[in-house]
């Protein structure tokens, strides 16, 4: 007790960084041993009469711990033309050719801190809370490789349609669709031309949760958002519609959107289209000034009068008609009156456009519809639209790709089918029987830290044990 109260003491802070770097680089000289021990058995099993090795090369591989760098060999072949070829087989069974040398578990942090927070923040984060320091410009790198193969399965998707129609088994009757575009400031080459352009998003669902309440969870929700041109957007759109479902089943579609011709131009005619009553009642407020018409405008269309709305908007327009060019209330309103014109027919709330509807499945209730805006906000707004940021067209797409992957739920998966490389179990376990105080040799080569520390002394193991001892136990010793 003496000993402890005269020594010179440290902030718990400080011990918690000394011994969490203590780990992190315990963990990486493990790292490097046990991939330098697959790599020579890749060498051992390997063809040699097709894999002729060249010796080895170092590389590093960024993790939760760190960098660990560790020596892997290279084999000579030849490809399908003849030439020589240059092969890394622990390489390709990492899988490293996909988005680099990330680790699965780092690059899952990245991702999924970057979706709310700038580059810059993201860094800050990653390399204070993991063992792996990294810049904004590594974060912006990881986000553009998983975004461009994130869209080169939306590509492959939308080909495997034009092929098999889709592969989608799932059946229901009615199925909805919202549409709707976010606009976003630019950067970069041309954005003087064009300072702002829009991202399309696309939300679809199958109705909301009966939970006898306010009903407000949607069942079956898939995003999809980009920047590509309108035709390649609803072709990746339709392409994910038929990867879930059987197509042929789908007894109705509704639709609800602004009344932009690229949400309208692609559906087939028997689709119910509902003009989204949010844009309707941001139009009346946006083309008319006096709140007194705005609220009779309202009032008819919100009663069905339609005739009786167009009309007293045209009547208005006129009385309002001035030769003073800096007046404009005469043209606004007529705007308003050619808005709602053009999308006459989506101007009927959908319930009330047909009456063969089926019912809603147990469990599910259908209501009105207006749920883009919502989704806007929360999935692409508060990223990508908060402090002012600006984006390039091909950043802002792959952006998009990780948002709307995070919203349909299936991040970190995606992330490791591009990064979840294999190694077998049996090496990993032998690497650890070797490492334990039971069986390292006293030196191992010129001397490593790691197996020097593990053949003192092991704290813990004479101790009562508990079920973090055991787990010490169970990784380090035999």
């Amino acid at each position: 007790m003496n000993t402890i109260v005269t020594e010179k003491m440290m902030p718990f802070k400080e011990l918690e960084k000394k011994v969490f770097d203590s780990v992190c680089e315990m963990g990486r000289i493990l790292i490097k041993t046990i991939l330098e021990s697959y790599d020579e058995q890749l060498q051992e099993t390997r063809n040699k009469k097709e894999l002729r090795c060249k010796g080895t090369r170092q590389t590093t591989i960024k993790t939760v711990m760190g960098e660990v760098g560790y020596s892997r060999n290279v084999y000579q072949t030849m490809d399908e033309a003849g030439h020589k070829a240059w092969v890394y087989l622990l390489d390709q069974e990492l899988q490293m050719d996909k988005i680099g040398f990330f680790s699965t578990n780092l690059a899952e942090k990245i991702a999924k801190v970057v979706t709310d927070n700038s580059y810059h923040t993201t860094a800050e984060i990653i390399s204070s809370t993991c063992g792996q320091s990294i810049s904004h410009g590594g974060a912006w790198r990881l986000v553009q490789r998983i975004g461009e193969r994130i869209s080169g399965e939306e590509t492959a998707r939308v080909k495997e349609m034009d092929a098999t129609g889709g592969k989608g088994t799932k059946e229901l009757k009615l199925l909805f669709e919202e549409m709707d575009g976010v606009w976003l400031k630019m950067q970069g080459k041309g954005h003087k031309k064009a300072p702002k352009q829009e991202m399309k998003v696309a939300t679809i669902y199958e109705g909301w949760e009966d939970d006898g309440g306010s009903c407000s969870r949607l069942l079956g929700k898939t995003l999809v958002a980009g920047m590509e041109r309108s035709g390649e957007f609803h072709a990746k759109r339709e392409a994910r519609i038929r990867s879930i479902y059987n197509a042929d089943e789908i007894g109705v579609r509704v639709l609800n959107g602004d009344g932009g011709s690229w949400i309208k131009d692609p559906y087939e005619p028997e689709t119910v289209f509902q003009l989204d009553r949010f844009h309707i009642r941001q139009c009346i407020k946006k083309k008319i000034v006096p709140q007194d018409v705005q609220k009779q405008i309202g009032q008819l269309f919100e009663e069905g009068r339609y005739d009786e709305m167009f009309e007293y908007i045209g009547i208005y327009a006129d009385s309002v008609e001035s030769s003073d060019e800096k007046d404009n209330n005469g043209k606004k309103a007529r705007e308003l009156y050619e808005y709602l014109d053009n999308n006459r027919e989506g101007l009927v709330p959908w319930q009330k456009q047909r009456n063969d509807y089926p019912g809603a499945p147990e469990g599910m209730v259908y209501k009105n519809m207006g749920v883009q805006e919502n989704q806007n906000c929360t999935t692409i707004t508060l990223r990508m639209k908060e402090g002012r940021r600006r984006w390039s067209r091909n950043g802002a797409n792959n952006m998009a790709k990780l948002l709307t992957c995070r919203e349909n739920k299936e991040l970190v998966e995606t992330i490791g089918r591009y990064t979840d490389g294999t190694i077998m179990a049996e090496p990993v376990q032998e690497i650890l029987r070797t490492l334990s105080a039971a069986k390292a040799p006293k030196k191992d080569g010129k001397g490593n830290a790691y197996i020097d520390l593990v053949n003192h002394h092991m704290p813990m193991l004479n101790a009562m044990q508990t079920n973090a001892r055991k787990v010490f136990r169970k990784a380090f010793a035999v």
